[in-house]
């Protein structure tokens, strides 16, 4: 069976000019088939602000009204993602810069509204994996920037650890799919305040005492949700490491590797 590395790319990262260009030339060598997910950074918040658009934050998550959602749209459809593809094709990787809407790839519903209103965010109900695949067999690497669409026609906003471990989930259809988490810390920590307490191998059981005890929080908790959802689905293999680690990370475990036991 076919290899496949999905790669999902944190926002602080596309913040750091130089820390992006040392992730985009890591990616560039890694072999085989690969993707790439990315998420918006600030440039959105620092643009709507620039347009007199108020950002709403709920525990990390963008509420996303009809101003605010064509912003993301032109930011990280636009801008963020196409300026990704340029610096890949200049490192020779043919990259198709696109969101879930380009060619019917992504397709998902609003949120339901319970006790938060997140407004235009899409939950994800369908990923054409047959369309990705398609494009790797062009010899293409898809990078996709963190926008869905609905049946009725609508862009939506999604979370992009999300939308990486759906695009995981269903490319197992196709490969043995490796799932790559990268922001700006080494691993999942032991301790928040130690950039080294890198936890090697965190199963669902560790998992819960850590995130019991309060060390795991936050942001965190709904990526380590998408990481193991994704184990159980047939992922090969989940790994949370440094942007400048994803070469280790794939070739010899660097970071944190996720498993069911």
């Amino acid at each position: 069976m076919n290899k496949l590395i999905v790669i999902k790319i944190g926002g602080n990262v596309i913040d750091d000019p130089a820390a992006l260009k040392r992730f985009l030339t890591a990616f560039a060598s890694l072999p085989g088939s690969k993707l790439l997910v990315h998420g918006g950074g600030k440039v959105a918040t620092q643009v709507a602000g620039k347009l007199g658009i108020e950002t709403t934050m709920v525990e990390g998550r963008r509420i996303t009204d009809q101003p605010m959602l064509d912003v993301v749209t032109m930011v990280y459809g636009g801008l963020v993602n196409k300026q990704i593809v340029a610096k890949l094709q200049a490192l020779d990787v043919n990259a198709i810069g696109i969101t879930g809407a380009d060619a019917g790839t992504i397709l998902a519903h609003k949120r339901p509204v319970k006790d938060i209103d997140y407004g235009m965010v899409g939950d994800i109900e369908e990923v054409n994996s047959g369309q990705i695949q398609f494009f790797l067999r062009q010899d293409l690497t898809p990078v996709f920037a963190p926008i869905t669409y609905s049946a009725a026609g609508d862009l939506l906003n999604t979370n992009a650890d999300t939308m990486a471990s759906a695009i995981a989930v269903d490319m197992v259809l196709h490969n043995e799919v490796t799932l790559v988490y990268c922001f700006e810390k080494k691993g999942v920590l032991a301790n928040p305040e130690d950039d080294n307490s890198v936890i090697a191998e965190l199963t669902p059981a560790v998992y819960a005492e850590y995130k019991a005890a309060g060390t795991i929080n936050k942001g965190m908790i709904p990526k380590l949700d998408n990481a193991f959802r994704a184990l159980e689905k047939g992922v090969a293999k989940v790994i949370i490491c440094h942007a400048d680690d994803v070469c280790s990370a794939v070739e010899q475990g660097a970071g944190t590797t996720l498993k069911l036991s």
